[in-house]
């Protein structure tokens, strides 16, 4: 009955969010607060729910102060030379700011965190994506997925999951994937060419100069980060004809069309140059402790947005009104994360996902004992984006390991294959660093997730498929 009743919860809660009847947060909040009462377990909702915040507090802090400290690092300029690299790449031509969104993503996705390379993401091609009417769930997909992918990397989460699991060298599960997870990168890139045609042939394609001859303008704006403060400039004029004709299909841009387009100005008022080797000092610093695990990272954003705040705006109202021009992204995403508190909490306080997770093994016919890396690789698309790393991880992954050794499968082997489907898990209802993606680029989560799982899918199977080919699985 559990098993049945974790399997309604999720499908009830991802029909209500992608047909749009219900937000993600009342979602997240309220189908698992039901089902709880469903299983006869109401009484210890509190508990759960208290128990899942536990959980995701030091997520919850994290995410608060990383959004602070790359809006003040946005702010006072430290990105722009990458933002005007790229921009100088991409021109106005839709083909290559796709290509060049997943190429960002996937350099930015270096440092290990996903909320970390979509806010620097986001914030560098939203504006092209805005001037030029491109559908903005290509943002958010390409850039989901090229970070999933990345997201496999021995300081990203899942393979030192798997390593510590399993009791195996995180070296010896990443390196010999390399090949296969180069092959994901590979189908990214090609997804992005193909998505980018696609707009480029919706669209056209003009030059950056004819575009911004069609705004009110004339300055170049460089980068994007929260709403309305000092140093903002709101361009609300649209583009119309050549690259702006046409309609949208996109129903996240219709809903966006009355917002106009924020940017930054290039002479904004809080560019901070005579700071700039300061600030990326103390980016490559924070980044370095992160990898390297000096500090836990709630820690280390908190120090580093206390420290960046202090030295780049000393006076306390210029404190305030950066503080104040992050504070809506800072809400949406620790709003949800709180509130999947709440769904990780029902799920794993009833006990559904461990019952989930056993019918899922029991179901394993026995004829496939000798093919448990091709089974766990599949089963890693479903289970890692119905729950979470951890769960799956460490309380579905030995379970599969010990399978496998039975059938004479290693367990490296499990471990490697286990790691194949990260490219969909980073489009998951459950993984915090998402809602900061669809927040910063004011896309619905259900056109996102639409739009996103059947090419993420198909970037996992090509990583596991390359991963049986090459005989690393």
């Amino acid at each position: 009955m559990l098993t049945i009743l974790g399997f309604v919860m999720i499908a009830t809660f991802l029909v209500l969010i992608m047909m749009k009847k219900m937000s993600p947060i009342a979602a997240l909040v309220l189908i698992p607060a039901l089902f709880c009462v469903f299983v006869g377990k109401g009484a210890h909702l509190g508990d759960y729910v208290l128990e899942g915040v536990g959980n995701l507090a030091p997520t919850a802090a994290m995410l608060m102060f990383a959004i602070v400290y790359f809006g003040v690092m946005i702010d006072v300029g430290l990105f722009d030379p990458i933002v005007r690299a790229i921009l100088r790449f991409c021109k106005a031509d839709p083909l290559r700011i796709v290509v060049g969104t997943a190429l960002l993503a996937a350099i930015v996705s270096l440092d290990g965190d996903g909320s970390t390379t979509f806010m620097i993401t986001v914030s560098a091609m939203y504006p092209l994506y805005k001037r030029l009417k491109m559908s903005l769930v290509v943002m958010t997909g390409v850039a989901a997925t090229a970070n999933g992918v990345m997201n496999t990397l021995p300081w990203g989460g899942p393979t030192a999951r798997a390593a510590t699991a399993l009791k195996v060298d995180a070296a010896d599960i990443f390196v010999p994937m390399i090949p296969a997870l180069a092959m994901g990168l590979v189908a990214v890139f090609l997804l992005s060419y193909a998505l980018g045609l696609r707009e480029r042939k919706r669209l056209g394609m003009l030059s950056l100069d004819e575009v911004l001859e069609k705004e009110t303008a004339s300055e170049t704006v460089l980068v994007g980060a929260g709403n309305g403060a000092d140093g903002r400039t709101s361009l609300t004029k649209k583009t119309t004809g050549g690259a702006g004709s046409g309609t949208d299909a996109d129903a996240a841009d219709e809903a966006d069309e009355d917002d106009g387009f924020q940017g930054l100005d290039p002479n904004r008022a809080t560019l901070r140059p005579k700071l700039y080797w300061f600030n990326a000092g103390l980016t490559v610093l924070l980044l370095t402790a992160m990898i390297m695990e000096w500090l836990p990272i709630p820690v280390l954003f908190l120090l580093g947005a206390a420290l960046a705040l202090t030295v780049n705006f000393p006076h306390m109202p210029d404190q305030k009104a950066r503080i104040a021009a992050h504070a809506e992204n800072v809400l949406n995403v620790t709003g949800m994360v709180f509130a999947a508190a709440v769904f990780t909490g029902v799920l794993q306080g009833t006990g559904m996902v461990d019952s989930m997770a056993k019918w899922l093994v029991d179901a394993i016919p026995g004829g496939m004992g000798p093919h448990m890396g091709l089974v766990t690789g599949l089963l890693s698309l479903p289970l890692t984006y119905f729950m979470s790393n951890d769960g799956f991880y460490f309380g579905v992954l030995p379970v599969l390991a010990e399978a496998g050794q039975a059938h004479g499968v290693g367990t490296l082997e499990i471990a490697r294959a286990s790691i194949a489907g990260q490219a969909l898990h980073m489009s998951s209802p459950l993984v915090p660093a998402v809602y900061v993606l669809v927040g910063m680029a004011k896309v619905e989560f259900g056109d996102h997730t639409k739009f996103t799982v059947k090419w993420a899918v198909l970037t996992s199977l090509v990583v596991l498929g390359s991963g049986i080919l090459f005989g690393i699985i």
